[in-house]
């Protein structure tokens, strides 16, 4: 990745309304995207959204996105790792109703890295126990998010969200505890 002062920079001239530092910004940030994206989808099979397809929906998410203070390059993993949640829930939710008939043809994209379709209901799941935790640690919520999502490592969401790496590793231990009864309780 290039010289994070050089991202610094750009993320602070596109918070400030300069839209031509974001186009000059992604080229720079784009196979830690992507990075993020393939990190995401690796583990999956015989699905239908690959990595780039994910990174090119996140990019053109962020560019339509509010204006937002970003002060480096975790807050922009931060937000594309919220991105890209979004956009894997949102696909999960369109082939689930294509599943149950309701019209909606999925389009097949191809790359090396798929979600499944076994996988919709998880990722739905998930976002909902999110949402959750949200309400209750929002802190928590967002390490997960950023962890799961968005493929970050505990320095890059420690960074992001301004705190020790002590405090991101005992938060993502009460989180996963959280999130594994409230998914065993929401199947039961």
């Amino acid at each position: 990745m290039q010289d994070s002062s050089d991202i610094t920079r750009l993320l602070q001239r596109w918070s400030a309304g300069d839209t031509a530092a974001f186009d000059q910004l992604i080229p720079l940030v784009y196979e830690r995207m992507r990075q993020l994206a393939h990190n995401r989808l690796r583990r999956e099979s015989d699905g239908s959204l690959d990595t780039t397809a994910l990174v090119h929906e996140a990019y053109l998410r962020l560019v339509d996105a509010p204006q937002r203070h970003l002060v480096n390059r975790g807050h922009f993993l931060a937000l594309a790792s919220r991105v890209m949640r979004n956009l894997l829930v949102d696909h999960a939710r369109a082939r689930q109703a294509a599943k149950r008939g309701d019209g909606i043809t999925a389009v097949e994209l191809h790359e090396e890295a798929w979600i499944a379709d076994a996988d919709l209901d998880m990722v739905v799941d998930l976002d909902r126990a999110l949402a959750r935790l949200e309400q209750l640690e929002e802190r928590q919520s967002r390490i997960l998010e950023q962890r799961y999502f968005g493929g970050m490592t505990l320095e890059e969401i420690a960074a992001a969200l301004d705190i020790s790496l002590a405090t991101v590793k005992r938060d993502l231990r009460s989180a996963r505890a959280w999130l594994v009864s409230e998914m065993a309780r929401d199947a039961a």
